[in-house]
Order: C-alpha cells, then structure tokens, then sequence
C-alpha cells in the first residue's frame, strides 16, 4: 500500500498522459503557450500501462484518473483507457479534460472501459470563453458534454473556476444549465498553479463566496446522506436534492487531512501533492531496467513521505515550478 507518515492511503492515481493543450486558459498557461516536454521524454502507452498496472496490483490503486494537459490530444486513448479496464482488480476509471474531441471520443472511450469524465467548463458566454481560453471553442465543448452524456458517461462532472471580474456573475446561470442537462457540477477555488505565477488571494473567488451568490437564488443544504470521506468536493443538496453542487475549496477549505491522491507525471515523475516541490523519477528507473519490486520500493518510499498539507497558508509556502498542464490535475 502506498501509506505516508500521517497515516493517510493513496487509492486514487492521478496520470498525466500530456503537458500539451489546445486551450491558453488565462489560470494555466500564458497566451502564447508554454515549451512542451519533448516527445523522448514522455512515457509511452506500454510504460504507462506498466506502472498503472504495478499501483493496481501491487500497491492498492483503485481509481485511475486520466489527465493532462488536455489527455484528448494523446494518440491512443482508447487503448491506453482498454489495457487498464482490462487490469485485474479492474479500477475505476475516469478522465479530466475540456472536453474539445469528445463529440468523436466519448463512444470509443465509453466502449474501452471509461467510466466517467470531469470537464471543465468556466463559462457559457462565448466572448468570455474567448477571453479566457484565448479560443473561440465554446461549442465544440458543449458538445462534447452532450456527446458525454449520450455514451453512458455519467456521472458527467463540470469542473468551473470563478474569477474576480471576468465570471464570477455566471454563477447561477452555470448552476441552472447543469441542472437542466443532468450535469453536476463543482465549484472549484482558483489555485496558485498557473505557469506566469500571477495568483493572488486578492482576486480569488473563496468558497464562502460561491455558496454566498447561490445561496441567493437556491436553497442550499449541506448533503449529510453520504460520508465525505477523502472527496475534495463538499457537496450541497439543492431545494432539498436529489440534485447536488459541489465546492471544492482548496485554498480557504483545504482537505489535506483525507488526501487520498498521488500524482504521475507525463514524464514519468511521482509527484504526492499538486503544490509539491519535491519529485521522484519512475521514468529513468523503469528505463534503466528496474523490476517492478524495485519500482514499488521507490514509489512507495515517495509517498512515505508526502507532507501534511499543500502550506498555502504558510508565509514559507513556494508555488511549485511546474504549472497545472505540466502537472495533470
């Protein structure tokens, strides 16, 4: 099992397939883009597998997110998505994207073994999805969450950040089109990961916030009908449910106590936290002819020593070198 000094268990493996996105989203990356990781540096589909299949089997994975960048721009998805459904134990599988290419992908990754998508989505105003993205592709997401649903996708997750001045008025409107889709959706506090290094808590949208402007126009109940265990979402009945809304408050709420995630990067680098400094490099062991006892040692002695949380809040706290894209989230 991959267990750290505070007793918390890694079940859920975050894996960035990608560094590279079709969007220039303004918390991310800058305009221009950013220098992607050269091909020769990124584990192939056969290295990927390899190491999912030493988590699942070996050290107690039992959810695998795919990741990026945007990890609809991988060449073989489907199969990547096919060799891991056909692990055994077999684990959840999941796929965090912007949902550009899933108009095409969402029935063949729906009949490899994907079981659900995240997708974000900060806006329904196309002049400020342009805005924000530095894209003119409002639709082709729109799509691709319709394209979702249809394959049995569900349940299909809406990831949005609210920023101060651009969008943070869509808030109800967001609400209200993801009810009316059979969409749930989660708010998300915007997070010191963006590659220019321009957060601010001053401009951040807090979770209070949030559940201020929808409290306004939905009632609003704490979901107590299901223990929240390691989710980072705290989740809000609306007029009394079924239907639900997510916050996810990683700055001003964090949840760092329950942690149940571990990150790997598209190169290859285990990483224990999205703000951590530190890495450990599977790719150039696996490489250099490691077997997979060996593998698991180091993975394990990575998670060992995961720190008690991401230190926002510390007037020491570093944002971590790599931005979001580079990371996988």
């Amino acid at each position: 099992m991959l267990v750290d000094t505070f007793g918390r268990t890694a079940t859920d493996l975050r894996v960035s397939l990608t560094d590279r996105c079709n969007l220039r989203c303004s918390y991310c990356m800058p305009p221009e883009g950013l220098d992607w990781l050269p091909k020769p540096e990124l584990l192939t589909d056969d290295e990927v597998i390899r190491l999912v299949g030493l988590a699942v089997r070996e050290l107690g994975i039992t959810e695998v997110r795919y990741t990026g960048g945007e990890p609809l721009l991988r060449r073989g998805l489907p199969d990547v998505v096919a060799r891991t459904a056909a692990l055994s134990p077999r684990p959840q599988i999941s796929l965090t994207t912007n949902g550009i290419g899933l108009d095409r992908l969402a029935g063949p990754l729906a009949e490899a073994g994907l079981d659900r998508v995240n997708v974000s989505l900060d806006t329904l105003d196309r002049d400020t999805f342009k805005r924000l993205a530095h894209r003119d592709r409002l639709g082709d997401v729109l799509t691709g969450l319709a394209a979702a649903r249809a394959a049995g996708l569900e349940p299909v997750k809406i990831n949005t950040v609210l920023m101060r001045g651009i969008n943070d008025h869509e808030a109800v409107p967001l609400l209200r089109y993801c009810l009316e889709h059979g969409y749930r959706l989660r708010f998300i506090e915007q997070m010191p990961l963006d590659a220019q290094h321009g957060w601010t808590r001053e401009n951040m949208i807090t979770a209070d916030e949030i559940l201020d402007r929808l409290s306004a126009e939905f009632d609003l109940a704490p979901d107590e009908r299901h223990d929240r265990g390691s989710a980072p979402a705290e989740s809000f009945l609306i007029g009394g449910g079924p239907e639900t809304v997510g916050v996810i408050g990683s700055v001003t709420r964090p949840f760092c106590g329950a942690c149940d995630r571990v990150r790997l990067t598209a190169d290859g680098q285990i990483r224990n936290c999205l703000f951590a400094t530190e890495e450990s490099n599977l790719r150039d062991a696996l490489r250099g002819g490691a077997t997979d006892t060996e593998l698991a040692d180091r993975w394990r002695k990575a998670v060992w020593a995961k720190r008690a949380g991401h230190g926002i809040d510390d007037p020491s706290f570093l944002q971590p070198a790599r931005p979001m894209s580079a990371i996988g989230g």
